[in-house]
């Protein structure tokens, strides 16, 4: 049997960690493959570190045809929602396997909504077979069931298991985490909630905060909770310095502080408000799309 192995698939899950790859490698020695490899057609879909580990070994394994695979998309998503229930991944892992889900299922509504508007346009009087999600939603059972549609950050939450501010944060160390940040989240060495303040620093300063370790990250998402510029505090002045100089570049009354930290935190509330009404207005916009289409196809029939 040829088996073809995708590097965009093998890449597509994050990969196990050393320790995690032993302890399978371990298993499958004592007591075989004992999960098929999931195939579509030739093509490895899920058991890629069970079948290099069989392949090294040379130990027999069992494999699986999944026929209802349509397309890549298809593919895609079967791994998200098996990831999504598998207890040793992290909420990092099902936050980004989420959003993941969220962005194919949403351009999948697009090009329903594209095709629709063509047939409309065409005078077709069905409507195409595929108008949910663009997956097949006829009588075929060979088919996948449409996919569930994470329109809001508390389905998207409700899938991966996490809350939705979790999901807030793990939006922003997409959108703005240095890599080596994103690394350091994977490996634990920082909590999302600290990643997503230390995202907030200019990428030099976080690639300079994961070179300081778990220590000098921590400190880093201090200051920017605090307010204050992630540059380090100015060494004090050297001896000979007249006190009052030092005194007056060190000394910050308790108020002045605590009035810079509310205004950070209510800048951080206020762009994740216009970032919520934002996204809502366009969902507004896209099923107002849909009713208009949908009542024109009506009127067709």
């Amino acid at each position: 049997m040829n088996i073809t192995v995708l590097d965009e698939l093998r890449a597509y899950i994050d990969p196990l960690t050393p320790e995690e790859h032993q302890a399978l490698e371990r298993s499958i020695l004592a007591e075989g493959c004992r999960d098929a490899l999931v195939l579509w057609g030739e093509i490895l879909v899920d058991g890629h570190n069970r079948y290099g580990i069989c392949q090294k070994h040379g130990i027999p394994f069992q494999t699986v045809q999944n026929p209802r695979f349509k397309s890549m998309e298809d593919v895609h998503l079967w791994m998200i929602d098996q990831h999504l229930g598998r207890r040793s991944v992290s909420d990092f892992q099902r936050g980004i396997l989420a959003l993941r889900k969220k962005e194919i299922v949403a351009a999948r509504a697009k090009e329903a909504v594209a095709r629709l508007a063509e047939a409309g346009s065409a005078g077709a009087v069905e409507f195409p077979p595929d108008l949910a999600d663009g997956l097949p939603t006829g009588p075929d059972s060979s088919a996948l069931p449409p996919p569930e549609p994470l329109t809001s950050r508390e389905a998207i939450a409700k899938a991966a298991r996490i809350s939705s501010n979790t999901v807030v944060q793990i939006e922003k160390i997409q959108k703005s985490a240095a890599p080596e940040l994103v690394e350091a989240v994977k490996a634990g060495t920082i909590s999302i909630n600290a990643a997503a303040a230390v995202a907030s620093l200019a990428p030099e300063e976080q690639i300079a905060a994961v070179a300081g370790g778990k220590k000098e990250l921590q400190q880093a998402a201090k200051r920017v909770r605090e307010g204050k510029s992630g540059n380090r505090a100015p060494k004090a002045a050297e001896a000979g310095t007249e006190a009052s100089g030092e005194a007056g570049s060190a000394a910050e009354s308790a108020s002045d502080a605590d009035l810079r930290n509310r205004e950070t935190q209510l800048k951080l509330l206020q762009d994740t408000v216009a970032e919520l009404t934002a996204e809502n207005k366009q969902l507004k916009d896209e099923v107002l799309r849909l009713k208009d289409q949908l009542a024109l196809l009506q009127q067709q029939q």
